[in-house]
């Protein structure tokens, strides 16, 4: 009896290996048969704009937005995570990706060597983008100047350091669907949805998230804790913007003025440099989708120690 009762763990654990195995293994797209893609820069430049690359993945302390040495720290409740030089240097940067590679990496949350990256890097939206964007961005990033060296490794205690365990949560959180526009809309409509949702990737900091650190669905856009630990992101449903036109999100991104006159603060500073490089056209159409959000409660804000009174 005890030795069937051995055998029989043995036999679970051998199997439970083997579905943890297939579940955390990397996952990357077929390329075999993708067409030749003829680069549009112009193009690269609007999405390295919507996606912001230059707020995590510029050199701190030195004025250039292009020079993407990496190295911004970005905190975490699994740890503080550290933005990878993305420069087309051939040693320290991507200098030596290919198309394949970028795409991957971008879009899967894969890297060049078969690891998972950490979902500090936003592929949950980047997903959905268009391949061509894709390839439209690398394409820019490489006529960008060289930065050497090398960023430092993530500091990420156990069990979160292992990437393996990576795989489990992209099974969780990734539905892998492409963009589809809908015919209903506008093409203004359905641009601003694309950008907002792919490369924009507002909801990766404006929703609040479970325990693993997945976007609550229900709850998309509706605000929620500073993933960084500081501070209140904010509600951008109908629920908080309801008395904002389109025209004021679309001026709100241009230049980070509220319709009362005061001006953004905090880590969306850094979201306007990059929302500002952007044509009128686009803003526009990320104001008209982010106008037609319905309104969602988030989370409850805790309220403000009042003045005076200590913790205790």
């Amino acid at each position: 009896m005890l030795q069937r009762t051995i055998l029989a763990g043995l036999l679970a654990a051998v199997i439970a290996a083997g579905v943890y195995w297939w579940l955390s293994a990397p996952v990357v797209a077929a390329v075999g048969n993708a067409p030749a893609h003829v680069a549009n820069l112009a193009n690269g430049e609007t999405m390295f704009n919507a996606g912001g690359c230059a707020s995590c993945h510029a050199t701190p302390n030195q004025p250039d937005r292009v020079r993407l040495g990496g190295g911004v720290a970005i905190k975490s409740p699994f740890g503080t995570f550290y933005a990878p030089n993305i420069s087309p240097d051939p040693n320290d940067g991507i200098g030596k990706w290919t198309d394949a590679d970028f795409v991957n990496a971008v879009m899967h949350g894969v890297s060049p060597d078969g690891q998972h990256y950490f979902p500090a890097f936003p592929y949950t939206s980047y997903q959905h983008a268009r391949r061509e964007d894709v390839l439209d961005l690398f394409a820019y990033l490489k006529t960008l100047p060289p930065v050497t060296g090398k960023v430092r490794d993530h500091d990420v205690g156990f069990p979160f350091n292992i990437r393996r365990n990576v795989g489990i949560w992209k099974f969780l959180f990734l539905d892998d669907k492409p963009f589809v526009a809908d015919g209903t809309r506008s093409p203004q409509f359905n641009r601003g949805a694309y950008l907002v949702n792919s490369f924009g990737h507002c909801a990766e900091c404006h929703s609040p998230r479970n325990a693993l650190g997945g976007i609550i669905s229900s709850q998309r856009f509706a605000g929620g804790p500073n993933p960084e630990g500081e501070g209140w992101v904010p509600n951008i449903t109908q629920k908080r913007l309801g008395e904002w036109s389109a025209k004021d999100i679309a001026y709100f991104l241009k230049t980070g003025e509220l319709p009362d006159g005061d001006s953004v603060g905090g880590a969306m500073t850094r979201v306007i440099k990059n929302t500002s490089q952007l044509s009128d056209a686009d803003l526009a159409a990320m104001a008209d989708y982010l106008k037609s959000l319905p309104p969602v409660d988030g989370p409850p804000r805790p309220k403000r120690k009042e003045a005076g009174k200590d913790a205790g």
